[in-house]
């Protein structure tokens, strides 16, 4: 009994300590107005006197420029190609549309910052990842998605790409988002490589698309994050020591008593 209950404190130590250790700043004003590293964003967020159709609910305070948010819907920001089974059909004008509404989440929000990672790619150096997405948004993309077609469950990786874009690679059939997927919640977590979190609606999530004027309900989410992750370092600063230095200590412990 003691040495499971010594491996559940393990395991606990080692959740809270990458917790912790994968955001990329300790400054809670910063994590919650944090732009992502990448080609089209800006660095500070921002007021923009517009933005352009699904893209226009962030212009209060937004990552993105008129510019960004007008290619977004009218050309092509990362050479992606949505149709890349042209042959079966091309995607729905529902599907795209919520494609678009989460391309306008990743260029305009500044909400990313407690879920933010580095990275190393050509068109950026940092990514969201797990971002805690509703439910209800992620149920509705599905099934407007449902009936159009990919070859693939990971659309981050999984092509093979040259000047033309993305295509399929060699083998792989184009079927139905449902036969792809099965599930709204393994489209969700999958599509883009973990960027999102399938949470049920009476949990803290993040809102897809929303009604500008009302304001953005995701800064809550952002600061109920924050707080969090606030609380986990004040484990930490507490008397002389700091929150790396104690949980080496702790992990050097528990590796001799265990």
């Amino acid at each position: 009994m003691y040495l499971i209950m010594s491996h559940i404190s393990i395991i606990c130590f080692l959740s809270i300590f990458t917790l912790v250790l994968s955001q990329l700043s300790n400054s809670p004003e910063q994590l919650l107005s944090w732009c992502l590293d990448g080609k089209h964003h800006k660095s500070r967020p921002g007021p923009e006197d517009e933005l352009y159709d699904q893209c226009t609910p962030w212009k209060k305070r937004s990552c993105c420029t008129h510019n960004t948010t007008r290619n977004a819907h009218h050309s092509n920001l990362y050479n992606f190609n949505y149709d890349h089974c042209s042959h079966k059909k091309n995607m729905s004008i529902d599907c795209r549309r919520h494609f678009t509404q989460d391309l306008c989440f990743y260029e305009c929000s500044p909400n990313t910052g407690p879920w933010t990672v580095k990275v190393s790619m050509k068109t950026r150096n940092e990514r969201f990842y797990q971002v805690p997405l509703c439910q209800s948004d992620c149920i509705a993309w599905f099934a407007a998605c449902i009936d159009d077609y990919t070859c693939t469950d990971n659309w981050f990786r999984n092509w093979v790409w040259s000047k033309q874009g993305n295509r399929c690679e060699e083998g792989l059939e184009c079927r139905t988002f449902k036969e792809v997927f099965g599930t709204a919640e393994n489209f969700c977590e999958k599509v883009w490589d973990d960027a999102w979190k399938y949470t049920p609606d009476d949990q803290p999530c993040m809102r897809i698309w929303f009604d500008g004027e009302k304001g953005n309900p995701n800064d809550n989410i952002a600061r109920l994050k924050v707080q969090q992750l606030m609380g986990y370092i004040n484990i930490g600063v507490k008397g002389k020591g700091n929150l790396i230095t104690n949980l080496i200590l702790t992990a050097f412990f528990m590796a001799i008593f265990v």
